[in-house]
C-alpha cells in the first residue's frame, strides 16, 4: 500500500480529553440548533402541492430551476419528456395558492410556452407508521453492530464505542443540516445511513489493528498499543478519506442542485467519520478499560 506518512508517533490518548471536549461542544451546539431552529423536513415527510406542466418545445430542467429560484419558489422538479412534475411543500388548504406561484414563476422561462396538465395535493411519502418501523430498524441495527463487534473482538465495550462513534457522526451531519437550514428528505436519510456505514467500517479497521497488536505485543500498555495502532493505520485512513472527500467535493461543487444537499451531508460525514474513529472511539475504549481495571 502507498504510504504518505512514515513512523508517526502522535499521542492520541493523551489528547483524549481535548477530543471529548470538542465532541461535547459540537453535540451541545446541535442540541441547541435542533431545539431552536428545528429540522427543515422535505416534501417526503411533509407533503405538498404537485403541479404538472407540459411545454410546447424541449426545455432544459436547469432553466426551470432558475425560474423557480427567480420566483423564490423552493421546488423539487422531475422531468418526463416535455412534461415536468413540480412539487412544493405546503398544506392541502394552500394547493391553489402554491400552484399559482409555481405557474407565475414558470412564465420566467424564456422562449417556451406551457399548459397545466394537473394540480393536486400529494401526501408525505414517509408516514408515521413507516417512520416508527424505520426507527425500530435503526435501533435493531445498532444492537446488531454491538453484538457483531463484541463477538469479533471479544469485548462489548469496543462495539458500544463503535456505535457511539457512528451516532456521533450522523448527529454532527444532522446538526450541519439544521444550522444551514438545508432540506432533509429521503435522499439525505440515505446519506446518513451511508455515513454510519463509512464510520463503523473505519472504526473496525482500527480495532482490527489493535487486536493484531495485542497478539504481537502482549505486554504493551493499552494506551501505547492504541496509539501504535492508530499511527500505523494513519496513512491508509488519510488516503481513503481524501479519495472519498475529493469525490464528494466534486459532486458538491459541480453536481447541481439535485444532489447538492446529499453531497454536503457526505462531506461532513466523511470528515467526522475519521475524527470519531481516531479521536473518539479508540480513546473511549481506553477510558472504559482504564476505569474497569480500577
Amino acid at each position: 500500500m502507498i504510504r504518505i506518512l512514515h513512523k508517526t508517533n502522535i499521542n492520541f490518548i493523551k489528547l483524549r480529553h481535548v477530543f471529548f471536549a470538542i465532541s461535547g461542544t459540537v453535540v451541545l451546539i446541535g442540541i441547541v440548533s435542533l431545539s431552536v431552529k428545528g429540522i427543515n423536513l422535505g416534501l417526503d415527510f411533509t407533503g405538498g402541492t404537485l403541479v404538472q406542466v407540459k411545454f410546447d418545445k424541449p426545455v432544459n430542467i436547469g432553466a426551470l430551476r432558475a425560474a423557480m429560484d427567480s420566483g423564490k419558489v423552493e421546488a423539487a422538479i422531475q422531468s418526463s419528456g416535455d412534461s415536468f412534475a413540480i412539487k412544493v411543500k405546503g398544506t392541502q388548504e394552500n394547493v391553489n395558492e402554491t400552484a399559482n406561484k409555481i405557474l407565475a414563476a414558470l412564465k420566467g422561462v424564456q422562449g417556451a410556452s406551457f399548459i397545466e396538465e394537473k394540480r393536486d395535493y400529494v401526501g408525505p411519502v414517509v408516514g408515521r407508521d413507516l417512520a416508527k418501523k424505520a426507527l425500530f430498524a435503526i435501533i435493531l441495527s445498532m444492537f446488531g453492530i454491538i453484538v457483531y463487534v463484541a463477538f469479533r473482538f471479544s469485548n462489548p465495550v469496543w462495539g458500544t464505542a463503535g456505535v457511539i462513534g457512528l451516532l456521533h457522526d450522523v448527529f454532527v451531519a444532522l446538526t450541519a443540516m439544521s444550522l444551514t437550514n438545508r432540506e432533509i428528505d429521503l435522499v439525505i436519510v440515505a446519506a446518513f445511513l451511508t455515513i454510519a456505514g463509512y464510520s463503523i467500517n473505519d472504526t473496525i479497521v482500527i480495532f482490527d489493528r489493535m487486536r493484531e497488536n495485542m497478539r504481537n505485543f502482549p505486554k504493551l500498555p493499552l494506551g501505547d498499543l492504541i496509539n501504535r495502532s492508530v499511527n500505523e493505520c494513519l496513512s491508509r485512513t488519510i488516503i481513503t478519506t481524501a479519495t472519498v472527500f475529493i469525490t464528494v467535493l466534486v459532486l458538491f461543487l459541480f453536481g447541481g442542485a439535485a444532489i447538492n444537499n446529499f453531497a454536503f451531508a457526505m462531506l461532513i460525514g466523511t470528515v467526522t467519520g475519521v475524527y470519531s474513529t481516531v479521536a473518539l472511539c479508540t480513546p473511549m475504549v481506553y477510558q472504559w478499560e482504564k476505569k474497569g481495571r480500577r
